[in-house]
């Protein structure tokens, strides 16, 4: 059977609806771009500072720790120089003189125990760490201090 009559007209597949005017640009006629446009900053505005509270809190947790290792390190120091019948306030003095803020009157040695050879010395080193995000804790419902207290204890055997 062959087909008399009219052209042929060839098909074409399609493989997604036909695009029109209308899905390219809204109904104003602005590119879909046009709609997103300030988005970026909008959502950096509101980011930014939740981002930066996180990162400078990381680095004064750090500051913070570094601290507290010197503090131990200064407390073992004066209980080591007090079982050793030395001078504790010199020898924690001398370990915490790099610690930005720490003044030697800051530093206590009480120390506790007796010159026995079972006795045991413990030393105790107080400093107050100032943290700088006190200025951002009001913007953040006030849940960080303005300052911490660390303690570093130290104790050491005393040798007869």
């Amino acid at each position: 059977m062959t087909r008399t009559g009219g052209p042929v007209v060839a098909r074409r597949a399609v493989a997604g609806p036909a695009r029109t005017h209308q899905t390219e640009h809204d109904r104003a006629g602005r590119h879909p771009a046009h709609r997103d446009r300030g988005a970026a900053a909008v959502e950096m505005a509101l980011v930014l500072p939740l981002l930066l509270f996180v990162v400078f809190g990381v680095i004064d947790f750090g500051r913070m720790l570094n601290t507290q290792i010197t503090l131990t390190e200064a407390a073992r120091e004066g209980a080591r120089a007090v079982a050793l019948h030395q001078s504790a306030d010199a020898r924690v003095q001398a370990a915490t003189t790099n610690l930005r803020g720490v003044t030697h009157t800051d530093v206590a040695c009480p120390a506790t125990g007796s010159a026995s050879a079972d006795a045991v010395v413990t030393t105790r080193v107080q400093f107050t760490f100032a943290t700088p995000l006190a200025a951002l804790a009001p913007m953040f419902g006030g849940a960080v201090g303005s300052s911490v207290t660390l303690t570093g204890k130290g104790i050491m055997p005393c040798v007869g």
